[in-house]
């Protein structure tokens, strides 16, 4: 159950990149992530939700902006594999299993967001436009998010 969670938190990552971890850092925070004691320790504190939550605020702005680029560009495709591995790490430290996490997350970021963009073009063709769209992708990342860190409680 622990992999699919860090899977999960992948494709969370795939479809917003910042939502993850500031979900991952609320989770810790609130205690549904027993990290205590663990490498990922510091992201129940404080200051690293307040960092992650501003990030996920700001990138929730600046996605509906025209001249965001693609997810699917280079550097955009590789940052969501990164995070969605290090919070797939984070889920996967709560067992002793960071590099299994690490990996499921990674999986689950390509997943995210290569579906992402494919759904996103889907539901933007469907409306006419791209922000109804947009804030759908939105609420699924946060939601998701949110419920998959309480899940491993």
């Amino acid at each position: 159950m622990l992999y699919i969670l860090a899977l999960l938190i992948g494709i969370i990552a795939g479809l917003r990149a910042m939502t993850s971890p500031a979900a991952v850092a609320w989770g810790s925070y609130l205690g549904w992530l027993p990290v205590a004691g663990t490498w990922a320790s510091f992201m129940g504190h404080w200051i690293a939700v307040g960092i992650f939550t501003i990030l996920a605020i700001v990138e929730l702005i600046t996605d509906q902006l025209p001249s965001t680029p693609s997810r699917k560009v280079p550097p955009q495709f590789g940052a969501r594999v990164v995070v969605g591995a290090f919070c797939g790490a984070v889920i996967g430290a709560t067992a002793g299993a960071t590099i299994g996490g690490l990996v499921a997350g990674a999986i689950g970021a390509v997943i995210g967001t290569l579906g992402g963009a494919e759904a996103r073009a889907r539901l933007a063709a469907a409306f006419g436009k791209d922000p109804p769209a947009a804030f759908i992708e939105d609420a699924v990342a946060i939601i998701g998010g949110l419920l998959i860190v309480a899940a491993v409680a």
